[in-house]
C-alpha cells in the first residue's frame, strides 16, 4: 500500500469527522486535494463557478444539516471572492470549514503573481485560522478545524493548505476532535430573568436556536404565564413557522418602526439574541432601539444551551401547564390582480408547500411577507444575518443538498440576484429542487429608501440613475436558460400562483421572474 500524502490524509480526516460535502472552486494549488476527492469515497464535491457561491452554499448547508461542510478555494484571491458570504455565515452562526490552497513554501519566497496574505484575509471572517506546513500535521489540523467549526453556535474555520504540504508523503488520518459543549446559564441569571418577565411591559426577545418549533412553544408558555411580549430579531438564521406553530413577529427593520415597537418595554430578556440596534446609523436618530432606561438581561447568548435555558425558565415560572398560542391555518383564497408586494405576499401564504425551506432576500418587496405567511403550511424560513448582498441563491444550494427531500424556494430582488447569478448553473448541474423567484423592480429599491433615510432630499437624476437597473433591463428568463434553468416571466398575482404550483409539482430548478 502506497504511503498517504497530505491531501489524502486531510480528506480521510474530514470524512471521519462527518464532513460529507465540499463546495469547490479549485485551482492549480489544490489539484492534489481534487485528486484525493476523486480517489477517496465519502465526500460529495459540488462545483461552483464563483467562490461566493461555494461559501454561501456552505452556510445554507449548515443551517439545515446542523453540521459543517467544506469549501475548497484557490489562494488569496479565491478566498477574497468568497468573503462576502463568509461574513454572512459568521453572522448567522454557521459552521464552515474552508480549505484554502497556498503556494509551496519555496514558491512563496518568490513573490509569485498570486501570492497574498491569506491568513490576513481570513481572520476577519473566521473564528479559527491555521496554515498547515507539514503533511504529518495535516490530519490533526483538519480535525481541529472541524471541531472549531462545530463550536456553538457554529463558527467559520479556515485551514490553509500549501501545495507542497498536500503532495508530500507522510500524511496521517486523525480521529475527530471533541468540540466544546454549549455553556449553561447561571441560577442568578435565571432568577433575574424570571423576575423581569412580569407583564406587558416586559419582552422576551429570541434569536438563534431559540427559534426552533419546540423552543417557540416554550417561549409561548412563558408569555402566557407572565403576560410578556414575544419578538425575534429582524434577521434570523432559521425559524420554524407556519400553521400549528407559535407565530413570532420580528423587530422591524425601519428604525422608526423599530423604536415604536420597542418603546413599551422596560424589561427585555434576551435568549439567543443581542440587544436590538439599528442596521445603520441615521442622522438625528438613536442607534440603540430600546427605550432609555430599559433593563436588558442576557439570559443566554447564542453560544449557550438555549433549549435548556428556555426549559429552565418555563420551570422557574411554573409555566409548563400553559398552552402555547399556535398560528391557525390561512383560509383558502384566490388572489388576483397586478403583482404588488401585497398580492405577492398573499400568494406566498397560499402556496408555500408543507416542509418547504424558504430562503429570503426580499429586502424591500418582502417586508410584508412575514405576517402574511404566518399561517401558511409548516415550513422553515432563512434570513440574511450579515447584510452582504447575494446570499440567497447560494444558500438555497446548500439547503437543497442538506435536505434533498424538501422543496426549497428562494426569494430575491433582481439587484441582489445579480451578485451571484452563477448559482443557477450549480442548481442545474446538481439537479437541485429549487424554485428561484426574482422580484424585478429594475432598481436597487432598498437604496432609494436609504437615500431618504440618511437625509438626502431631492436626489438628482445622476443619483437616481446609480440606483437603477433599467439601462439595459436584465432578462432573467434568458439568463436562467443560458445557465440550464427553465424560467418564465409573470406580472400578475394569479399567474404567479400558477407558476409556483407548476414549479412545486415538478422536480428540479425553476426560475420565476416577477415584474413589479
Amino acid at each position: 500500500m502506497n504511503e498517504m500524502n497530505g491531501a489524502e490524509s486531510l480528506v480521510e480526516t474530514l470524512i471521519a469527522s462527518e464532513v460529507e460535502v465540499c463546495f469547490t472552486n479549485p485551482g492549480t494549488s489544490e489539484m492534489h486535494f481534487v485528486a484525493a476527492l476523486d480517489r477517496i469515497a465519502g465526500m460529495r464535491p459540488v462545483l461552483a463557478l464563483f467562490e461566493g457561491v461555494a461559501t454561501g452554499a456552505a452556510d445554507g448547508y449548515y443551517r439545515m444539516a446542523r453540521r459543517p461542510a467544506s469549501t475548497l478555494l484557490h489562494l488569496g484571491p479565491g478566498l477574497a471572492n468568497g468573503i462576502s458570504n463568509l461574513h454572512n455565515a459568521k453572522k448567522a452562526g454557521s459552521g464552515v470549514v474552508n480549505i484554502v490552497g497556498e503556494h509551496a513554501a519555496t514558491h512563496r519566497a518568490l513573490d509569485a503573481p498570486l501570492a497574498a496574505d491569506i491568513e490576513g484575509l481570513a481572520r476577519p471572517v473566521s473564528h479559527w485560522v491555521r496554515t498547515s506546513e507539514h503533511a504529518a500535521d495535516l490530519g490533526r489540523d483538519g480535525a481541529e478545524a472541524v471541531a472549531a467549526a462545530q463550536a456553538a453556535p457554529g463558527q467559520v474555520a479556515t485551514l490553509i493548505l500549501p501545495s507542497d504540504t498536500a503532495w508530500t508523503s507522510g500524511g496521517r488520518v486523525a480521529e475527530p476532535v471533541a468540540f466544546p459543549a454549549r455553556t449553561q446559564i447561571s441560577d442568578d441569571l435565571l432568577e433575574q430573568a424570571a423576575r423581569a418577565l412580569d407583564g406587558p411591559e416586559s419582552l422576551l426577545l429570541l434569536g438563534g436556536e431559540a427559534l426552533t418549533a419546540e423552543n417557540l412553544e416554550k417561549a409561548s408558555r412563558i408569555a402566557a404565564r407572565t403576560g410578556c411580549a414575544l419578538l425575534s430579531e429582524w434577521s434570523n438564521a432559521r425559524v420554524e413557522r407556519g400553521a400549528g406553530r407559535v407565530p413570532v413577529a420580528r423587530v422591524p427593520y425601519p428604525i422608526d418602526q423599530a423604536l415604536e415597537t420597542l418603546a413599551p418595554f422596560r424589561n427585555v430578556v434576551l435568549v439567543g439574541s443581542k440587544p436590538p440596534i439599528g442596521f445603520f446609523a441615521y442622522p438625528g436618530k438613536p442607534a440603540i432601539l430600546t427605550r432609555e432606561g430599559a433593563e436588558i438581561i442576557t439570559l443566554a447568548d447564542a453560544c449557550a444551551d438555549l433549549d435548556g435555558a428556555l426549559s429552565a425558565l418555563v420551570d422557574a415560572l411554573g409555566a409548563s401547564g400553559e398552552q402555547p398560542s399556535l398560528a391557525p391555518p390561512l383560509a383558502a383564497e384566490t388572489v388576483s390582480g397586478p403583482a404588488t408586494p401585497e398580492t405577492l405576499a398573499a400568494v406566498l401564504g397560499q402556496s408555500i408547500p408543507e416542509g418547504a425551506i424558504v430562503v429570503d432576500e426580499s429586502i424591500t418587496t418582502g417586508r410584508g411577507f412575514h405576517p402574511a405567511t404566518l399561517g401558511a403550511k409548516p415550513h422553515t424560513w432563512l434570513n440574511n444575518c450579515g447584510g452582504s448582498i447575494g446570499y440567497s441563491l447560494p444558500v438555497a444550494i446548500g439547503a437543497a443538498i442538506a435536505c434533498p427531500d424538501r422543496k426549497v424556494m428562494t426569494l430575491t430582488g433582481d439587484g441582489s440576484a445579480m451578485y451571484m447569478p452563477q448559482a443557477l448553473w450549480t442548481m442545474a448541474r446538481e439537479e437541485l429542487d429549487i424554485t428561484v423567484v426574482i422580484w424585478a423592480n429594475r432598481s436597487y429599491r432598498i437604496l432609494r429608501g436609504e437615500l431618504k433615510g440618511v437625509g438626502v432630499e431631492n436626489a438628482g437624476p445622476r443619483a437616481v440613475d446609480m440606483l437603477s437597473l433599467d439601462r439595459p433591463e436584465i432578462d432573467w428568463v434568458a439568463q436562467a436558460r443560458a445557465l440550464g434553468v427553465a424560467g418564465e416571466r409573470v406580472d400578475r398575482a394569479e399567474d404567479f400562483a400558477e407558476a409556483l404550483a407548476s414549479a412545486f409539482a415538478n422536480k428540479g430548478p425553476r426560475l420565476i421572474e416577477v415584474l413589479l
